[in-house]
């Protein structure tokens, strides 16, 4: 069965025009795929990524010709805490403030624990977690004074399942889990939320790395090898699309979802059902 997907700005999520996101981690894959979502829904973006602005400048011209909003982008290591404030600080002085904040941005190491570098192990707890921690202390004031704020962290099914190999991604996700419920507990006399999305395997240019390798490494078929990655993972044998995960969280932006926060939302095909 083909499924098909809406084009470009056709969704049943709300419009959100007049809002203003900031997506860590925006350049390419899920990241990519939310900060179109949303100015799709007439929402301006700061896209963030590690790359020279001048590498990331195609993709902004060409999703601003699209979207016809404001998109922006800043070079920004979320390793540092200095360079979460300055990203933050240059999202709110483009902008006038940040009503949608969304923390993507995540690094990734595969090892043993008893193999695994200190360094990266630093390096995720900085990334994956202490950077959606600044951004939303820092966020948060603008949010509370405006009385709107959506806040995502972008965790997955290995925040509520072990793995083996993935010591720092599992450990970092889970802690979002946790990060999310304070800060939900936190915002409920406003109009502030906070979800944790938790997407399975989404076929992004990462994945489709590691399916390529397969089919080289093994001698596989397309098919055969997403069917050797997805082993053990969805239950029904297909990635999830990112659509299913992109109108997720644009639907969460609008006002039918002020009483919802707190939530951690799966989008992963049964996957945790299993």
């Amino acid at each position: 069965m083909t499924v098909h997907e809406p084009a470009f700005g056709q969704s049943a999520a709300p419009r959100i025009d007049g809002r203003a996101a900031l997506v860590t981690g925006s350049t390419d894959g899920l990241g990519l795929a939310i900060a179109e979502a949303l100015a799709g829904a007439g929402c301006s973006v700061m896209l963030n990524g590690l790359e020279p602005e001048a590498a990331a400048q195609p993709k902004v011209a060409a999703l601003q010709e699209r979207a016809g909003v404001a998109v922006l982008y800043r070079q920004a290591d979320l390793a540092s805490a200095s360079a979460v404030e300055a990203l933050v600080g240059a999202a709110e002085a483009a902008f006038g403030g940040i009503d949608i904040l969304v923390n993507n941005a995540v690094v990734r190491h595969f090892a043993p624990i008893v193999d695994f570098p200190p360094d990266r192990w630093d390096a995720a707890l900085a990334v994956n977690l202490s950077a959606a921690f600044h951004a939303i202390r820092l966020s948060l004031p603008g949010m509370r004074a405006r009385n709107y704020g959506r806040i995502f962290n972008m965790t997955s099914v290995y925040g509520s399942r072990g793995t083996v190999d993935r010591v720092d991604y599992i450990t970092t996700k889970s802690a979002l889990l946790g990060l999310t419920r304070s800060v939900a507990l936190e915002n409920l006399e406003f109009d502030v939320t906070c979800h944790s999305i938790c997407p399975g395997s989404v076929l992004t240019p990462n994945i489709e790395g590691r399916v390529v390798r397969l089919m080289e490494e093994r001698d596989l078929s397309r098919e055969a090898a997403e069917a050797v990655f997805l082993k053990g993972k969805q239950p029904g044998g297909r990635f999830v699309s990112a659509r299913s995960v992109t109108d997720l969280l644009v639907f969460l932006c609008g006002p039918i979802a002020r009483d919802m926060t707190g939530a951690m939302l799966p989008v992963e095909a049964g996957w945790l059902a299993s």
